[in-house]
């Protein structure tokens, strides 16, 4: 029984035997927790200065526009410079705008108007620092490490959803939002340390023989003439517009619905938190499970089937069920998705094809936006119920375009 854990341990973590995959690995748990860190306690900041709720909806929107604006133009960069330079520039970046909150709170100067444009600076930080971060992934663990790889980064991302707001929390009641944004920043210097500790052989920079623009340009057509890989960014979009914002609308079944108050609430959201832990450790002990395209429609379609029965469920104590299953095949084929991707496309194109990907970080934003004016209309079970049916005639419609036999006979 004691070998059968250490197997299974050594398979689920094998990425972390990579050096360099390990320091990133660390900066980036740290990294993502400081940001929902940083999220958490610009949110509070906003409601407990002014309780607006526009100026709560103005920030976030100048955090998730620039994502939207400048992600294209942080995968052209990524594909021009060395990938790791790039994130050490964006997280000093970072630091510095960490400390510079922090100041602004403690000396009590900390306007709407300031607040903006740290949140947009943010945004412009983020758009330029994550495709150079997915895009260093594969740069840094052999080919048959990348399925664990890219599934362990994906646990990251989904544990620190937990982790971070729980810390922000804590740190807010005992010493205010300034305390939360100084320790933020702090946490960028140990950021910086595993980047800088990277080792990596000597090969001379290319000096790029194209334009900013035309690199980008590029990287859209590269995308928009091979089928395949076309597929695969529309399949990590247009669920991500039409799915991800259930999360913003559990408020309203937990009140509407379920009549549960904020501690259902907290029992939903983290039903689906854990549910997407457990996608991603599946998917990093099944490296091949990972990397199969017909296994990503079947997580896809599982997803939008799943969100379906969610959203007719009028029952409190089945719905953390449902939604440990929705987290779960919500990661799972987002983490297929971004293996397989990332398997395909030559390291060359993979920043800008990354930043293309990226964009749904942004189109959550509008996609939460939408689908609450939705549920304004019709009700949220119904809206979210819209939301699942579209997902799943998608995941059949590609699964109609022979996508995995595509990918299964035409590897890269």
């Amino acid at each position: 029984m004691k070998s059968l854990a250490v197997r299974w341990f050594r398979r689920t973590f094998s990425a972390l035997s990579h050096r360099n995959y390990r320091l990133l690995w660390s900066g980036t748990l740290l990294s993502h927790t400081g940001d929902w860190m940083d999220q958490i306690a610009l949110n509070w900041l906003v409601v407990s200065s002014s309780g607006s709720p526009f100026d709560l909806a103005l920030v976030n929107l100048c955090r998730g526009v620039p994502i939207l604006v400048f992600t294209l133009v942080g995968g052209a960069l990524a594909d021009r410079v060395e990938r790791r330079r790039l994130m050490m520039v964006t997280q000093s970046s970072a630091m510095v705008l960490a400390f510079i909150l922090s100041g602004l709170v403690f000396a009590d100067a900390a306007s709407i108007a300031a607040i903006l444009l740290v949140a947009t600076a943010r945004g412009i930080v983020i758009s330029v620092n994550l495709p150079a971060r997915h895009s260093l992934i594969p740069e840094l663990v052999p080919a048959h490490d990348l399925p664990n790889a890219v599934a362990l980064n994906s646990l990251t991302i989904n544990v620190t959803k937990i982790i971070g707001p729980a810390i922000a929390g804590l740190i807010i009641a005992w010493l205010g939002t300034g305390a939360c944004f100084l320790l933020n920043g702090f946490s960028f210097i140990v950021v910086l340390w595993t980047l800088a500790a990277m080792q990596f052989p000597s090969v001379p920079q290319k000096v790029p023989d194209r334009s900013l623009h035309q690199s980008i340009v590029e990287g859209v057509t590269y995308v928009r003439e091979d089928r395949a890989i076309l597929l695969l960014v529309l399949i990590a979009l247009v669920p991500t517009f039409f799915g991800q914002p259930y999360l913003t609308l559990l408020a309203l079944f937990a009140y509407t619905v379920f009549d549960v108050g904020p501690e259902g609430l907290g029992l939903l959201t983290a039903s689906a938190a854990i549910g997407s832990v457990l996608g991603a450790l599946v998917l990093a002990a099944t490296p091949r499970l990972a990397a199969s395209g017909r296994a990503m429609l079947g997580f896809l379609i599982a997803f939008g089937a799943l969100l379906c029965l969610f959203a007719v469920n009028s029952t409190a104590g089945i719905a953390p069920f449902l939604l440990l299953g929705v987290g779960a095949m919500q990661i799972a084929y987002n983490a297929s998705n971004n293996t397989i991707l990332q398997m395909r496309v030559p390291n060359s194109m993979r920043g800008r094809v990354m930043s293309i990907l990226l964009v749904n970080r942004g189109l959550v934003q509008l996609g939460a936006a939408a689908s609450a004016a939705l549920a304004g209309f019709v009700g949220v079970q119904l809206a979210v119920l819209m939301a699942g049916a579209i997902i799943f005639v998608f995941s059949i419609a590609m699964l109609k375009t022979s996508l995995a036999e595509r990918l299964r006979n035409d590897p890269s």
